[in-house]
């Protein structure tokens, strides 16, 4: 009787401990709700699309090259004894370049008028005679036989004489030589050798000259590049050629094509062409390396968005956009494109989007398809009580 009197005290206090457990555990659980597994909404920033006409273009590394490269070279041999042009100045065609020691080609000049002289006079005697026999065979003094052969004399004399005389030219073209002339005009490269060298007759390189206005671009298209902008390219299927310079400038004046190869080069699978631009103030100089910039027309109905927003994935590139569900909830969806290519620093979206697509442009590492998003505008803040969007790499990069 005493135990049991005692134990029943202890238990009392027991359920009473329990009873306040179970309470506590009841509120909670009401305070929390029935939404308390619920997702929370991510913010992002998004934009809007809308349909957009741009042109149908593209860009390729080039390089310059001068309309004309020409060595020049001596037509004579001989001492080399004076450079007559500053290096690297321009020159006009025909004027002065190096002087070659004229001596031996001035006594070769000599001597054939010499001989033209001598000449003269053999024509001169020549003809006396055949004059003076003519009257003796008029009285039957001589035969005919020797009136022929004076005659025969004289017109034997006449073409030495024309032999001569294109000796003499020859020596005078020669002579001429000596003075080395820019063929054509450009800028003058450096002096090959140096005064005083022996230069051999058409083969010794002496300098050279490079033709900068116009300037020839010369680049290489690729097979998906050629798709791009319609197929292969002939010059009067580009409308516009543009060229971007090594500080991103754009070069003031347009191009034009003045060559496109026939057919694909099997070992690069590319086609070649060339441009060809006015370059008065020798702006640019052959061997540099530029960007041209190829339009052939225009395409409507393409969609601009900034290149953060464009994902590669397994089956290609696709974006996320912010839209409706079944229930009325915005969630985001992922949507596969087809882009075409840089516009500026945007991708151009050829398919996959429509007018008023809310396209997701940050916090992409984050998003799920189907998960709920609260999209604001890029420059707006997120709604009160929400995390901040996280700031796209490449604008992070940028301010840095």
């Amino acid at each position: 009787m005493l135990i049991s009197q005692s134990i029943q005290p202890h238990r009392a206090v027991v359920l009473l401990a329990l009873g306040v457990v179970l309470s506590a555990c009841g509120k909670s659980a009401n305070e929390q709700g029935p939404g308390a597994g619920a997702m929370q909404a991510m913010p992002v920033s998004v934009q809007s699309v809308t349909a957009e006409t741009v042109p149908i273009q593209t860009e390729v590394v080039a390089q310059t090259e001068g309309a004309k490269q020409i060595e020049v070279r001596p037509r004579v041999g001989g001492i080399v004894l004076k450079r007559l042009y500053q290096e690297g100045e321009a020159v006009k065609a025909g004027q002065d370049m190096f002087l070659i020691d004229p001596m031996p080609f001035q006594l070769q000049v000599d001597q054939a008028r010499a001989m033209i002289a001598q000449q003269k006079a053999r024509i001169d005697q020549t003809a006396r005679e055949a004059q003076r026999l003519k009257g003796l065979l008029e009285t039957k003094s001589i035969s005919q036989r020797e009136y022929d052969n004076a005659t025969s004399d004289n017109s034997v004399a006449t073409a030495t004489m024309m032999q001569y005389q294109a000796q003499l030219r020859e020596a005078e073209l020669n002579l001429s030589y000596t003075h080395v002339k820019a063929p054509e005009s450009g800028i003058a490269g450096r002096f090959v050798l140096s005064e005083g060298a022996l230069a051999s007759a058409n083969t010794t390189l002496l300098s050279t000259i490079v033709q900068v206005s116009p300037i020839w671009v010369r680049f290489s298209l690729s097979e998906s590049d050629l798709i791009s902008l319609g197929g292969h390219l002939r010059p009067g299927k580009v409308q516009d050629v543009r060229l971007i310079l090594g500080d991103n400038s754009e070069y003031p004046q347009s191009g034009k094509i003045n060559f496109s190869a026939s057919q694909i080069d099997p070992a690069l699978g590319t086609q070649q062409l060339r441009a060809e631009f006015q370059n008065p103030d020798s702006a640019l100089l052959p061997g540099q390396f530029v960007r041209v910039r190829l339009t052939t027309g225009k395409r409507d109905g393409v969609f601009l968005i900034p290149q953060t927003a464009v994902l590669t994935g397994q089956q290609g590139k696709f974006v996320f956009v912010a839209e409706k569900d079944k229930e009325g909830k915005t969630v985001a969806a992922a949507r596969p494109i087809v882009a075409g290519g840089w516009f500026g620093e945007r991708w151009s979206v050829l398919e996959g989007l429509k007018a008023g697509d809310q396209v997701i442009l940050d916090n992409l590492i984050k998003v799920r398809p189907g998960a709920p998003v609260a999209p604001h505008a890029p420059d707006a803040a997120p709604a009160a009580g929400q995390p901040a969007a996280e700031k796209p790499a490449a604008q992070d990069k940028a301010k840095s």
